[in-house]
């Protein structure tokens, strides 16, 4: 019988909504300016700490973040935009919204990120962009596909909306591509009730992203361009900031209790971090071999504790995606079918870890 959410003593996720996130939503509630005001741009210049000082520009989402993206790239009807089919739909979502077509590259094992090789073999004359996700709080490997993208010149947007903080050799993810997009919805590592970030180096880009997020227009009623209405609430800045703040102690925490889990859990390959990666840990995704996954995750949740599955259909096999002549992706399809995400979020306890430890090595069959 299943056991609905409610019954789960330990959720997959937890987010948090504290005091001081309720105090500064009331603050701008209050003070009367709540849409594309103060609060948002402070939270852009704080945001920027994150992403080595590059300007950043605040969205509705962090799907709008990657549309306006490809939108300020110039990327529309004709292009190709090289992605993971092992993500959220709205990876690819975001490249049919401005009129591209998504050309889905296959996985390393493992990292779950794109595989460099599978994205050479991808590009074709109309590759007009990159799209590497950051999946689960990993880094991609920019270090090799950076190089690739600038061989065949294209763009690159990261998508990195569940990677806030991780980096490759010391580089902050969103600091590699000429655009890097981040989300803030709840369950995210931090949040702002929904909403989003772009951060890029390029100050015309800078500009082109403000002008496409307020229809077109800096002063009011001047449009220049076609945009649309994608702006940042001063009630989701003001708990953004909040969030932001708590961050660096938040993903610590996030990384401590990954190291728990990976030295108690027995029976099943715990997650892999490549070399010169920090791996910030939005899920803790474990791999459960031969057909068993949804045996295991029964059985947690017979026990109490939550998991959850991401993605347990590739994009490419989604209906609005689905192309009988796309190529094969063994490993996209390999992990779609054995990924199961524990709870690891920086407010369980070591009570809660050792627990949800020992109900998964015994689910995974290690005793």
């Amino acid at each position: 019988m299943p056991v609905s959410a409610s019954s789960l003593s330990i959720p997959a996720a937890r987010p948090v909504i504290g005091e001081a996130e309720i105090e500064a939503a009331v603050r701008v509630l209050r003070s009367g300016h709540v849409i594309q005001g103060p609060e948002v741009a402070a939270f852009e210049e704080e945001f920027s700490d994150l992403v080595a000082e590059r300007t950043c520009v605040a969205v509705n989402s962090g799907t709008s973040a990657l549309q306006l993206s490809l939108m300020a790239l110039g990327i529309g009807a004709g292009d190709e935009v090289v992605v993971p089919s092992f993500s959220f739909a709205a990876t690819a979502n975001a490249v049919r919204l401005v009129g591209a077509e998504p050309v889905f590259a296959d996985i390393t094992p493992g990292t779950y990120c794109l595989d460099p090789e599978a994205v050479a073999a991808a590009i074709g004359p109309r590759t007009a962009a990159l799209m590497p996700v950051h999946l689960y709080g990993h880094p991609a490997p920019m270090d090799r596909l950076m190089p690739l993208a600038a061989r065949h010149g294209l763009a690159v947007v990261e998508d990195a909306c569940q990677a806030h903080g991780a980096a490759l050799h010391g580089q902050p993810v969103g600091t590699f591509g000429q655009a890097g997009c981040f989300s803030f919805y709840p369950t995210k590592n931090m949040h702002a009730l929904e909403g989003g970030m772009i951060s890029t180096a390029d100050p015309q880009l800078a500009r082109t992203l403000r002008l496409l997020r307020n229809q077109g227009m800096e002063q009011r009623y001047e449009n220049e361009i076609v945009g649309a209405n994608m702006r940042m609430t001063d009630v989701a800045a003001a708990v953004g900031r909040v969030q932001l703040k708590q961050l660096p102690a938040w993903t610590e925490q996030r990384r401590a209790n990954a190291k728990v889990l990976d030295s108690r859990i027995e029976g099943l390959p715990v997650p892999y971090v490549a070399d010169g990666a920090r791996h910030v840990y939005h899920q803790y995704t474990v791999a459960v071999p031969d057909g068993r996954r949804d045996a295991v995750q029964q059985e947690l949740a017979r026990q109490g504790i939550g998991s959850a599955v991401y993605y347990p259909t590739p994009i490419h096999r989604l209906k609005p995606y689905r192309h009988p002549a796309g190529p094969p992706l063994p490993e996209t399809d390999r992990a779609a079918a054995s990924v199961l995400s524990l709870p690891v979020h920086p407010t369980l306890g070591q009570g809660e870890l050792e627990r949800i430890a020992r109900a998964v090595s015994i689910a995974g069959g290690a005793r």
